[in-house]
């Protein structure tokens, strides 16, 4: 396939040469190349030709270099440049070697719940992010999760990006009354209803699918064609997934429900949001929950096709695609010519029974009238603090009636001193007299370094541990100054702010350099020899004709010595 594709070969721009193309999506090509002006491994992300004419798609690709651009987080994969060179419409991004997530689900099935929020969690961190920056990704997906070879986890492909705007911080639907953008298994409800604003919270149910195809091994709906899909998105309540892997506990199946709300309103307000959630319920499961081996039966592959988009490869792929549909509706109109049903004569009956009714319906209505308002009294729907300072929650929640308690944590993706999580959540109803738990950011939580010069190796690597941080790869070096088994040197160095669990590596003394074994060689080559190992050399014994060659020396060869010693080298007398 690749020896067939034209663009192999060539260089985009005068800069970025095409070498490898390594996967086909919906609307774009991507490719492994090479910047020749910085000499890095890129991946070229190339838009198909038979889009380039028109001007939606390519304001996508340009929107998607600028919205990745606002962003600098771990989890997100970069967007170096963006450019065209004649047709060929690109952007050069970071080159994540590894798998994504629909490799490890299609090699694996089912993960364990551990494994499941290993990944979940800075896909998260990830969206929360964009969420926080006034980006929504809509197209979240296991083809956009990469998995890089050493764990890391990144989100890609920001192609159908909005910006938030406006005060209700949502965005216009780009879903009309006949097409549908975006990949079925994932899309929100009001994503598929022609008008229906949408918000960060599309990007919440997403992810909510994702989980539980990760704990279960299959998409929660399924169907012969992608319309069956849809109409399950908008009538049909994700199941709880243990009622395929049993052991994960209930704590799971409600974030499942939450996350995948067909009302907006009931689902948590972004990605931050959700992630303070999800960690929450992590601290709750026992280790056996998170480490139970999900059932063989959710390794199967699902009988009923998704009605996805596939491309021409061996491995089926879900792709981004532009879907025509007529306009739904949640119930089914009557035919204007279907006859009504006939109806008996019925004998005529007293109206006493009827005005008894009506007397007690006027009273329920009044006692229910009475209640909403006592209700309205008592209870309060938590409004949204989240990215908010102290000051400003404070005022929010008072407005709606509530006061707050206050506390603090670090968070990677939240500036400090931003609220990043209320509990109850957004628009969960709450007594007046019970206070509202408000977390506040700390900021990103950063360690120094310990002084790690000199101490023996595992000494160190308990100080490390202690700290909060990851002993890092160990390599031997000689030296003369530092004990055989110590430390050399530490990278990062001593008093480095880093990250938790950041790994340090560390060089370790192997004692002092060991002398080279010089006998047999000449005096001249002898002394070269030693110079270069660092040492000085000296010789005994008369050579008068300088052929002689080394017959003794001392120290003896291998033996550690401080650099700079003399070495002494015996020659033969004659």
């Amino acid at each position: 396939m690749t020896l067939d594709d034209p663009l192999i070969g060539t260089l985009l721009d005068g800069r970025y040469r095409v070498d490898q193309r390594i996967a086909t999506g919906g609307m774009s090509t991507v490719y492994r190349g090479t910047d020749t002006r910085l000499d890095r491994v890129v991946a070229l992300k190339v838009m198909h030709p038979s889009l380039v004419d028109d001007p939606d798609f390519t304001a996508r690709f340009i929107r998607e270099a600028k919205a990745v651009a606002r962003l600098t987080h771990a989890n997100v994969v970069n967007v170096f440049d963006q450019g065209a060179d004649g047709r060929t419409v690109f952007l050069a991004m970071e080159y994540v070697p590894g798998c994504t997530l629909r490799d490890l689900l299609r090699e694996r099935g089912a993960l364990s719940a551990r494994a499941a929020l290993d990944i979940l969690e800075p896909v998260l961190a990830a969206l929360g992010a964009a969420h926080r920056a006034g980006l929504v990704h809509r197209d979240v997906k296991p083809e956009n999760v990469l998995i890089t070879e050493d764990g890391l986890v990144k989100v890609a492909d920001f192609g159908l990006v909005r910006v938030l705007s406006g005060g209700d911080g949502a965005v216009t639907n780009t879903t009309s009354a006949t097409t549908v953008l975006g990949t079925v298994s994932y899309l929100a409800p009001e994503q598929v209803q022609p008008g229906m604003p949408t918000d960060q919270r599309v990007d919440v149910y997403a992810a909510g699918i994702l989980l539980y195809e990760m704990l279960t091994g299959t998409k929660p709906h399924v169907g012969d064609n992608p319309m069956q899909v849809i109409y399950r998105h908008l009538h049909e309540d994700v199941p709880p997934p243990s009622l395929v892997a049993p052991d994960i506990g209930p704590g799971l199946d409600a974030i499942v429900a939450a996350a995948t709300a067909r009302d907006p309103q009931g689902r948590p307000y972004d990605a931050v949001e959700l992630l303070a959630t999800l960690q929450r319920a992590r601290r709750s499961l026992t280790p056996q929950q998170l480490d139970a081996e999900p059932p063989t039966s959710s390794r199967t592959t699902p009988q009923h096709p998704t009605g996805e988009v596939t491309a021409p490869v061996a491995r089926q792929v879900e792709h981004t695609s532009v879907l025509e549909f007529p306009t739904l509706s949640l119930t089914r109109p009557r035919p204007y010519d279907e006859p009504l049903p006939d109806r008996a004569a019925r004998p005529r009956r007293s109206r006493r029974p009827l005005i008894w009714t009506a007397v007690v319906a006027v009273l329920l209505a009044l006692v229910g009238g009475a209640s909403y308002v006592l209700s309205g009294a008592v209870y309060a729907t938590v409004p949204s603090v989240l990215g908010q300072t102290q000051a400003q929650a404070v005022q929010t929640l008072d407005r709606a009636g509530l006061q707050g308690t206050f506390g603090q944590q670090f968070s990677e993706s939240v500036p400090a001193g931003q609220v990043m999580a209320s509990d109850p959540g957004v628009g969960q109803r709450v007594r007046k007299s019970d206070p509202v738990k408000v977390t506040l950011s700390k900021g990103p939580q950063r360690i120094a370094v310990p002084e790690l010069t000199g101490k023996p190796l595992e000494e160190a690597r308990k100080a490390l541990t202690d700290a909060g941080l990851a002993p890092g790869a160990t390599t031997e070096a000689y030296s003369d100054s530092v004990p055989q088994g110590a430390v050399i040197s530490a990278t990062p160095g001593a008093g480095r702010q880093v990250a938790v669990n950041t790994p340090v590596a560390m060089v370790v003394s192997k004692g002092m350099t060991p002398v080279p074994n010089v006998v047999g060689l000449t005096k001249d080559a002898a002394a070269k020899a030693l110079t270069d190992a660092g040492f000085q050399a000296q010789t005994s014994g008369l050579d008068f004709f300088g052929t002689g060659k080394v017959v003794s020396q001392n120290p003896p060869a291998g033996q550690p010595t401080r650099q700079g010693s003399v070495v002494t080298l015996k020659l033969p007398a004659f």
